[in-house]
């Protein structure tokens, strides 16, 4: 019999039952996809992230995703919490793990600071397609009960990836945007047509000098209305800032602070630094704190 050591992580956030949450099996080696599948949907966090030992020499290790429906390829507080809890099983000094996922082998970084850790994501090659089409944005504002006064008319409505698309949709008002309802089976329907699974909305408007956006993440599609804080959102959301020319820089990087999570009582703040290079992203981190829940054992 198989003992797994299982974490539940919340990431973004030092204070218990904020930011968002998720689990961590430590010892993964020999799980089938369906023994995962089930793990997760037990857990029952956004996301569960599953820690292989390496098969080749040129990584450290391998981590895989699934929310209680589905794998996905790369979670950003799913990785966060991974690190965490390997860093709270292990004592490493400050190091760069490389770790394979799904979406490439990413460099991962924790940063020891009195005993504790902040983790560093490299995130995966950055994506930007073209707005979406007159349909698909008329039935998206629909969904979200939003009218196109409400929307910030600087930013496209937009998919960005770093390896896990999300829609990129900008809001004038703070108020309107935690006061949103979306229907999320349109969402979900919109998903299949537009092969976008997660919608982040988010806004500028902020009453804090150190936190430059708030905002909102529904992904219906895929078992979740609505996630905390997603770091898979605030990555994309920096290179689509950079690359769209909404912000202001140094030509060499940009780095902002996230706050997501307001709505639902889970706020976490992502810290999002993007490289800059002939005026376009080239290469994208996120920074998170985290704090341990709890951490048990399942006899498997």
């Amino acid at each position: 019999m198989k003992k797994l050591i299982v974490y539940q992580i919340d990431s973004f956030t030092k204070e218990k039952f904020k930011g968002n949450p998720a689990g961590v099996v430590i010892n993964a080696d020999g799980l089938s996809d369906i023994e995962m599948q089930r793990i997760a949907r037990e857990l029952n966090n956004s996301e569960t992230a599953f820690i292989f030992s390496p098969d080749r020499d040129d990584y450290d290790g391998m981590i895989r995703y699934f929310t209680p429906t589905t794998e996905v390829p790369i979670c950003g507080h799913a990785t966060i919490a991974a690190m965490y809890a390997k860093a709270s099983e292990e004592n490493p000094d400050s190091c760069i793990l490389r770790m394979k996922t799904h979406v490439g082998i990413l460099p991962l970084e924790m940063i020891k600071t009195e005993g504790d850790y902040e983790i560093v994501m490299t995130q995966g090659r950055f994506e930007l397609s073209a707005p979406l089409d007159t349909e698909s944005v008329q039935k998206l504002l629909a969904a979200l009960g939003l009218e196109h006064s409400e929307i910030n008319q600087n930013c496209p409505i937009q998919i960005a990836s770093t390896g896990h698309s999300k829609v990129m949709i900008a809001m004038n008002s703070r108020k309107k945007l935690n006061d949103l309802s979306p229907r999320f089976a349109e969402l979900a329907a919109l998903s299949k047509d537009i092969h976008c699974n997660g919608y982040f909305v988010f806004t500028f408007d902020s009453d804090q000098n150190d936190i430059l956006t708030y905002g909102r993440m529904f992904a219906p599609a895929i078992g979740i209305n609505e996630d905390p804080v997603t770091g898979n959102a605030h990555g994309p959301l920096g290179g689509y800032l950079v690359q769209n020319k909404i912000i202001n820089h140094d030509n060499h990087s940009f780095e902002f602070n996230g706050v997501q999570g307001e709505k639902i009582d889970r706020k976490g703040v992502v810290t999002v630094r993007v490289e800059i290079e002939n005026g376009l992203p080239s290469l994208i981190q996120i920074k998170g704190n985290a704090v341990t829940i709890f951490k048990t054992e399942i006899q498997f």
